[in-house]
């Protein structure tokens, strides 16, 4: 069992610390995601070099290529992508939707066609924890539906219960040890009922943690906060709250100020492979020709190799060229940028003033050109 401790409190945010079989990691905490079990243009060694002590494993992916049996025969995904801290993996409920082909959704589970070759496999909660054990994962998520917003009330609820029904078989399934958990997921769409419905059932049910899911779907940022205002609320204060699938440096400042502890997203991997910079001036784009004579670092404050030993310049260059240096190096970059944000939010909430550093943030964000 994960444990959690929360050790300073700033209106909702708290400042926390969760304790797994590999270690312990800091809260509110930002997971660079390694889906297939490496976080794209990373080493390992480097991502932890950012300030990250967790990152999140997909089980869709991993089940697919290489295979859970595979990972396991090497000792787990620690072991097999060489790394030491903690791992939480998502259960394969939203790729099974996002990704494959030709799904079937049963009571029993998900029938579906891989996105790869086309072969037919199955994720039920039992398959999809089972995959969670085998790979080792400190933290397990509960198998759930998510589905895409806007939705029908009708449709929504329909996912809702059915999400809650696996969320017993998840709890059921999983095998309960010292330094493990398992997280259930929150789901309701946009509606303020079936959010308590959930709620409701998963504290019944009893998890190490819990997940606020079906956000960041389609509904927006203004929609999702509107959620965020009782949705954390509604959760037990005393474990770590996760906002699955989030976000943008805003996203994550405003989610903390209602109250969730952890998050993950592709968002800054994907844009460092793509030339986007996240910086405390806003978004930069490093293919624009106006970066071409340009001797400034990529962010002045920020003390990762990419801003201490480049110019955007040369950053720039490598893009245009078609280099890989480039990816590798605005990855990193944007990785630290995020793990600084979580820094700067946990500092802020151990003083007692992160309403004040909310505020001067999106402030701020209001004044940028490409904003955060």
């Amino acid at each position: 069992m994960t444990a959690f401790k929360i050790f300073n409190t700033s209106g909702k945010a708290g400042r926390g610390q969760v304790t797994t079989a590999h270690g312990t990691f800091q809260t509110p905490a930002f997971m660079p995601v390694g889906t297939a079990g490496t976080v794209k243009a990373m080493f390992t060694k480097d991502v932890e070099a950012t300030g990250a002590e967790i990152l999140l494993g997909n089980t869709y992916h991993l089940m697919l290529r290489p295979t859970a049996d595979r990972i396991e025969k090497f000792g787990g995904l620690h072991k097999f992508m060489n790394w030491s801290h903690s791992i939480l993996t998502d259960s394969g409920g939203f790729q099974v939707m996002s990704l494959s082909k030709l799904r079937k959704i049963t009571e029993e589970g998900v029938k579906f066609q891989s996105h790869l070759d086309g072969s037919t496999h199955m994720l039920s909660p039992e398959t999809s924890i089972r995959i969670q054990h085998q790979l080792g994962a400190d933290i397990s998520m509960a198998f759930d539906q998510c589905i895409a917003l806007p939705a029908p009330e009708k449709a929504v609820r329909k996912s809702t219960e059915l999400s809650m029904r696996w969320a017993e078989r998840s709890r059921a399934a999983f095998k309960k040890r010292d330094g493990y958990g398992l997280f259930g997921i929150m789901q309701g769409g946009t509606n303020y009922d079936l959010r308590a419905f959930s709620a409701q059932e998963l504290v019944k049910i009893g998890f190490e943690g819990y997940a606020i899911g079906g956000l960041a779907v389609g509904e927006g940022q203004e929609e999702m906060f509107r959620v965020l205002d009782y949705a954390p609320d509604m959760l037990p204060a005393d474990k770590p709250r996760y906002l699955m699938g989030v976000g943008k440096p805003s996203d994550i400042v405003g989610s903390v100020l209602r109250g969730v502890d952890m998050f993950d997203c592709v968002m800054p991997s994907r844009a460092g492979r793509t030339a986007l910079a996240f910086t405390r001036q806003g978004t930069l784009n490093l293919r624009n020709a106006c970066f071409q004579e340009d001797t400034a670092p990529l962010d002045e404050q920020c003390h990762c190799p990419a801003c201490q030993h480049y110019t955007r310049a040369y950053l720039h260059h490598l893009f245009r060229a078609g280099e890989i240096l480039g990816a590798m190096l605005l990855t990193y970059h944007n990785i630290y940028f995020y793990q600084d944000l979580m820094r700067d939010i946990r500092q802020a909430i151990e003083a007692g003033t992160y309403e004040d550093f909310a505020a001067e943030f999106f402030e701020k964000v209001k004044q940028q050109k490409r904003p955060l």
